[in-house]
């Protein structure tokens, strides 16, 4: 059960029972990230998985780190990982609670040369995710969540937790955030054609949701593929800023799809404010 309490403002927050484990997660992540960081600025080698989506040994190395931290930090929950599904490994889920990891999320940026890949540590109950942590090794930035109104960001060099929370659409219009390497440009333009749009940037990995989490951006359709690990430390972090990560049909993502291999619909994260519009801008699309 959530323990809730008031913010200085009068406004609800929940904090999740097992956020007293929330430091460990956020150190483990940076743990990770170190390696990837060793990796990344010395020789590396890609490979093709069966999916045909690259893999490095950073990715592999960062998962060992993680799973063996997770065994030690909380034994009976499951471990769900990009690179251990890759290779067959798929525990029982079906209680709900387990956790997701994707332990370098943007391989792609990873391989490019680009520094906007992270590390991502969700935990997820009744198949919804409710704590987060994203890293970002190059920037040593950190994202984390435990629970509505628990959300912060720790800013390169600091250990201090600043709080998030996403931000009411400008009225001058919306910053929209695509995907650097998976981009669908038309589609997009389609899907944005009936709000008004001040901006259009784009960013690599989960740091799409951490935009908007942040209060930078408002909306970012994702129409191409992911996979559950993709975004699962991200809807944990919007969730608890006051955002949502809705299929196109306005629905919450929904997750444990093991029967579609874990990959995602089509969606959209965005603030409160255009939750309810984002079914209308999918018939666009």
């Amino acid at each position: 059960m959530e323990s809730k309490k008031m913010t200085e403002h009068g406004a609800e927050t929940a904090l999740h029972p097992m956020a007293e484990i929330l430091d460990d997660l956020c150190a483990l992540a940076r743990a990770a990230g170190a390696v990837e960081k060793q990796i990344f600025e010395g020789d590396f080698i890609a490979e093709i998985k069966q999916d045909g989506s690259p893999v490095t040994i950073a990715d592999q190395k960062a998962e060992e780190l993680i799973v063996k931290k997770l065994a030690e930090l909380a034994p009976e929950i499951p471990f769900l990982g990009e690179e251990s599904v890759a290779a067959g490994t798929i525990p029982d889920i079906s209680g709900g609670t387990y956790w997701c990891v994707d332990p370098l999320d943007g391989t792609k940026e990873f391989v490019g040369g680009g520094g906007e890949f992270t590390v991502n540590i969700a935990l997820m109950e009744n198949f919804i995710p409710v704590l987060g942590v994203i890293y970002l090794p190059m920037k040593d930035v950190l994202y984390a969540a435990a629970g509505r109104g628990q959300v912060f960001m720790q800013a390169s060099g600091s250990l201090d937790k600043a709080p998030l929370a996403a931000r009411q659409p400008p009225e001058d219009g919306l910053t929209v955030i695509e995907s650097r390497r998976h981009g669908n440009p038309e589609a997009i333009q389609r899907f944005v054609s009936g709000y008004k749009v001040a901006a259009l940037a784009a960013r690599s990995s989960s740091l799409k949701f951490c935009a908007i989490a942040e209060g930078v951006a408002d909306l970012y359709p994702r129409l191409a593929p992911t996979c559950e690990w993709d975004t699962a430390a991200g809807d944990a972090i919007l969730r608890a800023a006051g955002g949502h990560v809705l299929a196109l049909d306005g629905s919450p993502l929904r997750y444990g799809k093991i029967e579609d291999g874990f990959l995602n619909p089509f969606f959209a994260a965005c603030s409160d404010a255009l939750k309810d519009s984002i079914a209308a801008a999918a018939q666009n699309s």
